[in-house]
């Protein structure tokens, strides 16, 4: 599970800084005022859902395995249904819309293979 989230990071990262020079502000208008996805930002909005996820999936597996199952298909909604969402609407230049979009599918294929990977501990 631990290396499925540092994979997500990674990736993400890489991602972001690529939207960064393609000339990305990252910047948005919050309900506070101006504010700016930054790096921090990508590893806590990556981390959080997927720890918190596979965490959860491990523990509820243990007495109801079809958990898993549900969650394979849950999670890459859910990944991909928050990009209109929380990117979309929040207005960003197009570089930065689309590494946070590219951020969001990219947590697809890394929460299926930490949710199967959860599933061979759990056999």
């Amino acid at each position: 599970m631990a290396l499925t989230v540092v994979t997500a990071v990674v990736v993400n990262l890489v991602i972001f800084a690529i939207g960064r020079a393609a000339g990305g502000s990252f910047r948005f208008e919050s309900a506070y005022g101006p504010a700016e996805v930054d790096a921090l930002t990508v590893v806590g909005f990556t981390v959080v859902p997927l720890l918190l996820g596979m965490t959860a999936v491990a523990l509820l597996a243990r007495v109801w395995p079809w958990v898993i199952p549900v969650a394979l298909v849950v999670a890459p909604v859910l990944a991909l249904a928050t990009v209109p969402l929380m990117t979309f609407p929040a207005g960003f230049d197009a570089p930065s819309t689309v590494a946070l979009s590219l951020c969001h599918v990219a947590l697809v294929p890394t929460s299926i293979v930490g949710l199967l990977a959860v599933r061979g501990s759990a056999t």
